[in-house]
């Protein structure tokens, strides 16, 4: 009986014992990769990334590839742009993604490290319903300072912000006091005080010393290549630092520039080119004995000592061994007992084939509506389609006036716009299609004096100063004999006194009203009639104003009523492109300043290529030579400045948006009574500016002659 006991016992125990080994084994398994994002059979980070294994940063998370080409799963909350490496007894990585800053020392549990960054806020309407989604302001780069990882710097597109503590709590230490947003990079390092440096698009690289008290942003550009004719510094667009002693090299992205600082002279000298006209170089990194980077096609290095250059062939095949499903941001891979991490890898893709983009290797012409509305008016535009061998017109639907220019079928879109003069589209599509005549509905989206003035003006930027809808003026003192009765009696301007008798102060206004960007039932309308105008049978819809006003010295006074909480410039145009990219299954193409495709800048207006590009299949800058500076790019011999403007814009169009665009400038073949135009605008003019645009390999352009004057355009 006693022995029976024992032997009840004993089994008792030997099954509770096997139970816990199965828990543990089950508890094993749920942390097996795929499930919470662990490399199998890693044990330690340490062993992440050697023998061939990659690590790679995508639009959909982080990524563990080994040298089998087996994938895991390492994290899955969204975008990672770059990834950051921090040796140590106890590995960090560091990733910067679409959630802003993550930490992690397992691979396994990464912790957000955003305390003190700004916030987004973005604004979703559907069913007439808003909600709000809040998330990190985009950080435009991360780094660490190698000689003290706990500080770390990043920065959003105007603001630079510090930690000192990896992350846990970051401080805001400010940006350049020019009034444009562009920051494309940042760096620390001890020179030997803590120093913190930016690279901005417009104004170069700047520096500050953050423990000084009242230290300032000072300017530090000497020795860079500039961009021609101007003052300015081309853009620099990586900044690294090698450690002990702290050494700085920054790279350019529209020329293939690397240079090395001189801190004791405050220089830049050049110690790598190949000097070819126009290319990029990114993603700078300072291995032992090596400065990695990319350019395009390429991976390479040169020597810290005698600046040799190598290309890194290997870091190509390893890039080429992820799964193209994958496409990635970055990367990191082991070379040399050292790990090297990569961004901006676009810059390794093959060279893009457009060819099945239905919106690719388009050129046409601007056809004003009003010479549309018949078959007399509308042969000659035919004609020339056919003699210069264009394929595409470009048409209002929504004009200038925010006037429709075609009779909807849906009544949510006639009760919000007023139809003037509408063009028979369906018979107007049927004759384009005929033709094979690729077709695109231009539709004016924030400038609208009809919608400003529905709804007991509800919809209007309003004017806090004087309580009414918003319109920009300017101010000029003029001769009181030259003010003519007519502008007399023109409600559009008002005059005031001076001191002096002889003189008045005339206020004119400009022929302009606009509807608030923050309505999310502004956004609705523009999405409907966007999605009836492809359902009619429009291959393109492009945004034309999709941006905030600019012009007026009472700007400051404009005020948006149906900005929420939390928003800014840049979330109300991402909410609504959000909202019409979901909505419209068209091909969306917008037109934006040429101002704002030569530069990362979306100052004043909101129109940053970087914002957009995700959210658009084509780009249309506006290049229009004579609306440039006019000495803009007029070096000898100036008769090419055309031909410069639109190789040279049209590249850097393209780089801004990290090549994932279709680039279709509108090209000036109209005459301005400036400057340059007077001296050299004619027929060769044109011709100019379109071999400009092909010899940059874009994907088309548009002819733009806002009265429909085609005379200068060329024959095929």
């Amino acid at each position: 009986m006693i022995y029976r006991k024992k032997t009840l016992k004993n089994a008792v125990l030997y099954h509770i014992i096997l139970i816990l080994i199965l828990f543990t084994l089950f508890a094993c398994t749920l942390n097996q990769p795929g499930e919470i994002g662990n490399p199998r059979g890693l044990g330690a980070s340490a062993q992440a990334v050697s023998g061939g294994a990659i690590l790679a940063g995508t639009d959909e998370g982080l990524f563990y590839i080994d040298a089998a080409g087996k994938t895991e799963t390492l994290w899955s909350g969204g975008s990672v742009k770059k990834i950051l490496h921090i040796p140590g007894e106890t590995e960090t990585w560091v990733i910067l993604s679409g959630e802003g800053v993550l930490v992690s020392t397992d691979m396994r549990n990464w912790e957000k490290r955003n305390n003190g960054l700004p916030e987004k806020t973005i604004k979703i309407y559907e069913n007439g319903v808003k909600s709000f989604l809040t998330m990190p302001q985009e950080i435009k780069d991360l780094e660490i300072n190698p000689a003290d990882p706990r500080i770390m710097v990043c920065a959003t597109n105007n603001r630079v912000y510090l930690t000192r503590n990896q992350g846990q709590s970051w401080t805001n230490i400010g940006g350049l006091s020019y009034q444009t947003n562009g920051i494309k990079a940042v760096a620390a390092a001890f020179l030997p005080e803590l120093t913190v440096f930016l690279s901005h698009s417009v104004y170069g690289i700047h520096y500050i010393r953050p423990d000084s008290p009242g230290s300032l942003w000072i300017e530090l550009i000497d020795g860079i290549e500039k961009l021609e004719t101007t003052d300015n510094p081309n853009e620099v667009s990586d900044i690294a630092v090698f450690n002990n002693p702290a050494e700085i090299y920054i790279s350019q992205t529209f020329r293939r520039r690397i240079y090395k600082l001189d801190w004791n002279l405050k220089k830049f000298n050049l110690v790598w080119s190949d000097d070819s006209p126009f290319g990029t170089v990114d993603s700078l990194f300072p291995a032992k004995n090596d400065l990695y980077f990319l350019y395009e096609g390429t991976a390479a290095s040169v020597n810290h000592s005698d600046f040799s250059m190598r290309k890194q062939t290997e870091i190509q095949d390893a890039v080429k061994r992820i799964p193209a499903a994958l496409r990635p941001n970055c990367i990191v891979i082991e070379k040399d007992s050292q790990k090297i991490p990569l961004s901006e890898l676009w810059l390794l893709d093959e060279p893009r084939n457009i060819s099945n983009n239905i919106a690719a290797n388009k050129e046409g012409l601007y056809l004003p509506v009003n010479h549309a509305m018949d078959s007399y008016s509308l042969r000659p535009y035919l004609e020339t389609i056919q003699r210069a061998g264009l394929n595409m017109i470009v048409i209002d639907m929504k004009d200038d006036y925010g006037r429709l220019r075609f009779t909807p079928n849906n009544p949510a879109v006639s009760a919000k716009g007023r139809v003037f003069r509408p063009l028979d589209i369906d018979e107007f599509l049927r004759n384009m299609k005929q033709r094979g005549i690729y077709t695109v509905a231009r539709v004016v989206v924030f400038k609208d004096p009809v919608l400003a003035a529905r709804e007991n003006n509800r919809f209007a930027v309003w004017d806090a100063r004087n309580a009414k809808p918003w319109a920009g003026y300017t101010d000029a003192r003029r001769a009181k004999s030259s003010i003519t009765e007519e502008e007399r009696r023109n409600e559009l301007r008002q005059f005031f006194p001076t001191d002096n008798p002889e003189y008045e102060i005339v206020r004119s206004f400009y022929d302009e009203q606009w509807v608030d960007p923050y309505s999310e039932e502004v956004w609705d309308y523009i999405a409907a009639l966007s999605a009836e105008l492809h359902e009619r049978g429009f291959d393109e819809i492009q945004f034309d104003y999709i941006r905030f006003p600019t012009d007026g010295v009472n700007l400051g006074d404009a005020r948006y009523r149906w900005q929420d909480s939390g928003m800014d410039m840049e979330s109300a145009i991402l909410s609504f492109m959000r909202h019409v990219r979901a909505r419209i299954k068209a091909p969306i193409s917008i037109d934006i300043y040429g101002a704002n495709g030569w530069y990362r800048t979306g100052a004043r207006t909101g129109q940053e290529v970087e914002l957009l590009a995700p959210w658009v299949d084509v780009i249309c800058p506006m290049y229009y030579p004579s609306h440039f500076e006019q000495y803009f790019l007029a070096q000898s011999p100036p008769e090419l400045r055309p031909w410069r403007i639109y190789y040279h814009g049209t590249l850097r169009t393209d780089r801004i948006g990290r090549g994932r665009i279709i680039v279709r400038p509108y090209v000036q073949a109209f005459y301005l009574n400036v400057s340059y135009d007077r001296t050299y605008y004619d027929a060769d003019y044109v011709i100019r500016e379109i071999q400009g645009v092909r010899e940059a390999g874009s994907g088309g352009f548009t002819y733009w002659n806002n009265s429909g004057r085609y005379e200068d355009i060329p024959s095929k």
